[in-house]
């Protein structure tokens, strides 16, 4: 009997001996799986990272660019802003020049009692200028209204520009670290 326990025991150690060596063998093969699994994921992370910067970049040029139209558009803004003003002041002046007219009239009006031909044309155009002179007011208004909100106009452009320059400038602290 001394001899069938040692044969048993024996079998029992190969027994162990090969499950250990089976479970060190999966155990093994697995870390094998887990390291490639690893380095794809690596690789795909180095990828889409490189994918970001790109973008970064692209948004920091892009950016720039409207920064760069929003300083055109706040000069051309401007210069409208400067147009629009003397064309306002260009409306007044003809509605001075319309006001004078009243003169006119007054010396017409004599002339009408002269020449009865002329009075119905002249009472005519009397009409005719008290319009012009209502209509030229109307317009003088309407151009301060416009010179008003071109400015308003300006302003918010002013804005805009403020607002997109603070927003690009994260991006361009990133410039030294971009391709």
């Amino acid at each position: 009997m001394p001899q069938e326990e040692k044969r048993l025991f024996v079998d029992m150690v190969g027994r162990l001996s090969w499950e250990t060596q089976l479970h060190l063998d999966e155990r093994h093969h697995h870390f094998y799986i887990n390291k490639i699994f690893i380095i794809i994921v690596s690789v795909l992370l180095m990828i889409l990272a490189a994918v970001n910067v790109y973008y970064v970049a692209v948004l920091y040029e892009d950016l720039n660019g409207i920064v760069d139209n929003m300083d055109s558009m706040h000069g051309n803004m401007q210069k409208v802003s400067s147009r629009m003003a003397h064309i306002t002041d260009n409306v007044k002046e003809f509605e001075a020049y319309m006001q004078r007219m009243d003169n006119i009239i007054i010396s017409t009006g004599a002339m009408a009692t002269m020449m009865p031909s002329i009075s119905a044309s002249m009472g005519q155009m009397d009409k005719d200028i008290a319009v012009m002179n209502t209509d030229m007011g109307k317009m003088a208004n309407g151009m301060l209204h416009v010179d008003q909100r071109f400015k308003h106009m300006t302003q918010g452009v002013n804005v805009m520009r403020h607002h997109v320059r603070e927003i690009a400038h994260p991006m361009g602290t990133m410039n030294p670290f971009m391709p």
